[in-house]
């Protein structure tokens, strides 16, 4: 008994999950000072708002599950590609394009969501594609490309709807001609279903969003861990080289993990702008579910069950921090948010710390790492 709960306490998951909970409560800290520093006599309302606003009522915890469904998507989007050597911080120019994929085809084309979704899935793929492309055949930085074609797929993005009249706000009788046309005026069969769970919960933002996420965390997580394709992607991460010596394709994975993880932040820019209640805005500025994305997959340690909760977790605190007003203005609150998940977005940090005084307590003791084998006694 002993020896099976010294294997649980030293594997990897168990780490992972307790450096997670470490970096979230260093980053909650974090925040109750900040509070303190900015408006002190409301620092304690306005911790507890944090703490269980989300849970207040079942419009909060809707609202929740809202938010998480884009940021489920995006961090399994940057933790996959993590899992196989890259880093993707290209997932907000993918999740942008996969929006526009999908208000493209319910809008312009008058598709329902399913195909809509799955339009969303394409316009991320393609534009997941290029950096994949760049560093297989020439070697370039992944994180290079990806920047840029964030943002050339923001003012591409922009550029389009600009010539596209049925996508402009005005074209359906709105005032605000910086907007995208209302998908309830235009097409209301490419809202996502809600399944009566908008009366349940008493919520207008409430639908599918959240399962069909995920459902996806789930096969990516069979894909990484029950599959040959998912050993051979994650041992190309790992080292490409004797990967390759292997017989493993080290550029078609390469390229391949690259349109998976578009894939995945384009359906999350589907999923929210295709709930009803979101409209694209044309703004000069990166969307930040796509960055938010990256401390989602951090928190969780790329793990795609792990990303689920972590999302969750941050939706979590973005709504406690939205019940924190009038006493605390809108530009604070962005600020302890911030704090908050880029804080906990050191769990890998965590995780390495935790792991050194695991085996600095073994190497005292004179155990073998694994607790497999008996402390061997020392010579006089």
């Amino acid at each position: 008994m002993k020896t099976k709960l010294q294997h649980f306490v030293r594997s990897t998951g168990f780490i992972s999950c307790l450096a997670s909970i470490a970096s979230i409560i260093l980053g909650l800290l974090v925040g109750l000072i900040l509070l303190y520093a900015f408006n002190a006599p409301f620092a304690l309302y306005g911790f507890k708002q944090i703490l269980t606003a989300g849970l207040g009522a079942l419009d909060k915890f809707a609202k929740v599950l809202y938010q998480a469904a884009p940021l489920i998507m995006t961090g399994l989007s940057v933790g996959f590609a993590f899992k196989t050597g890259l880093f993707n911080i290209g997932a907000p120019g993918q999740y942008t394009i996969g929006a526009f994929f999908a208000l493209a085809a319910a809008i312009q084309f008058q598709l329902p969501w399913y195909v809509c979704l799955l339009c969303s899935a394409l316009g991320g793929a393609i534009w997941g594609i290029f950096p994949g492309l760049f560093k297989a055949l020439f070697n370039v930085n992944e994180v290079i490309t990806s920047i840029m074609f964030n943002w050339i797929g923001l003012f591409a993005v922009n550029l389009a709807i600009n010539n596209m009249p049925m996508m402009l706000a005005n074209y359906w009788g709105a005032t605000n001609k910086d907007r995208t046309a209302s998908l309830a005026t235009a097409n209301p069969e490419a809202i996502l279903p809600k399944m009566g769970l908008d009366e349940l919960m008493d919520s207008r933002y409430i639908n599918i969003g959240i399962f069909i996420a995920i459902i996806m965390a789930v096969i990516v997580w069979i894909v990484l861990s029950k599959t040959t394709f998912g050993y051979e992607l994650k041992a190309c991460g790992y080292n490409r080289n004797a990967s390759i010596y292997a017989g493993i394709n080290a550029k078609r994975n390469i390229v391949l993990s690259t349109i998976i993880a578009g894939a995945l932040s384009g359906i999350g820019g589907g999923i929210y702008y295709l709930s009803g209640t979101a409209q694209y805005t044309l703004v000069k500025t990166l969307l930040t579910t796509g960055f938010n994305g990256i401390p989602t997959a951090l928190l969780a340690s790329s793990h795609p069950l792990g990303t689920i909760f972590s999302a969750i977790f941050i939706s979590y605190i973005q709504v406690g921090g939205d019940a924190m007003q009038p006493e605390f203005v809108k530009e604070i609150i962005d600020i302890i948010i911030a704090a908050i998940i880029y804080l906990a977005a050191f769990a890998l940090l965590m995780r390495t710390l935790i792991g050194r005084l695991f085996k600095r307590r073994d190497s005292e003791k004179g155990n073998d790492l694994d607790g497999s084998a008996p402390a061997m006694q020392k010579e006089v």
